[in-house]
């Protein structure tokens, strides 16, 4: 990958992998609710899972989507309800030590096959191949990026988490907590908006990088 090109898909991954999103919020949550070890389990399976979601997207299963666009729908649909699903169950939790003695942070598997339906995560897997990766060198090019997102989202990722166990003291109280589980609750809703009032498709590259030239020569 030409280095230029990779320097703005770097920038590119950082903003979308930092920014507020289902993953992210569902981390700070479950650093609030259950700690910091056992939410790496659900941190492990949001970095691979989507290293490997965004492989696979990259080595022909956008193809598919865009032969049969009706499958759009059914992610879109998908997606909604599974979130929605995910809110409700914030919702009900009671607090810290309810939570963390009998709840259940995410585990590995459900947090790596979420990325499947997490509308971010096609966006940006997207956004980013369609924008950055050479045709010339396709394989090679999804490779590095792949990998390159799962460095990035590891310390992406642990820092939304940090920032749930950092303010967990003061939510000691279980009113308290159940306040903050309703307003993340209430987030991961509204993380919604552009799954139901945009089409998934191609994310635009940072400003100023210029994707033509140094796209061709790989």
């Amino acid at each position: 990958m030409n280095p230029v090109v990779y320097a703005g898909f770097l920038v590119f991954a950082l903003v979308a992998s930092i920014t507020p999103g289902p993953n992210n919020l569902m981390l700070m949550a479950s650093g609030v609710n259950y700690g910091l070890g056992r939410t790496l389990p659900h941190l492990a399976g949001v970095c691979l899972g989507f290293g490997v979601m965004a492989f696979a997207v990259g080595l022909g299963l956008a193809g598919v989507f865009h032969a049969a666009p009706w499958l759009y729908a059914v992610l879109r649909w998908a997606s909604a309800a599974y979130i929605l699903y995910l809110a409700y169950k914030m919702v009900r939790s009671k607090g810290v030590g309810t939570a963390v003695t009998s709840g259940r942070p995410m585990s590995f598997l459900g947090a790596a096959a979420f990325q499947w339906v997490n509308p971010k995560a096609w966006v940006m897997a997207l956004g980013a191949i369609t924008a950055y990766a050479a045709p010339a060198h396709l394989a090679r090019d999804v490779a590095v990026m792949s990998v390159s997102f799962v460095v990035i989202n590891i310390p992406c990722g642990l820092t939304w988490a940090m920032s749930g166990v950092g303010i967990k003291r003061f939510l000691k109280r279980g009113r308290t907590l159940q306040i903050f589980n309703a307003v993340m609750a209430l987030l991961l809703v509204l993380s919604l908006y552009p799954l139901i009032t945009e089409p998934l498709g191609p994310a635009r590259p940072p400003p100023g990088v210029i994707i033509g030239t140094p796209r061709a020569t790989g």
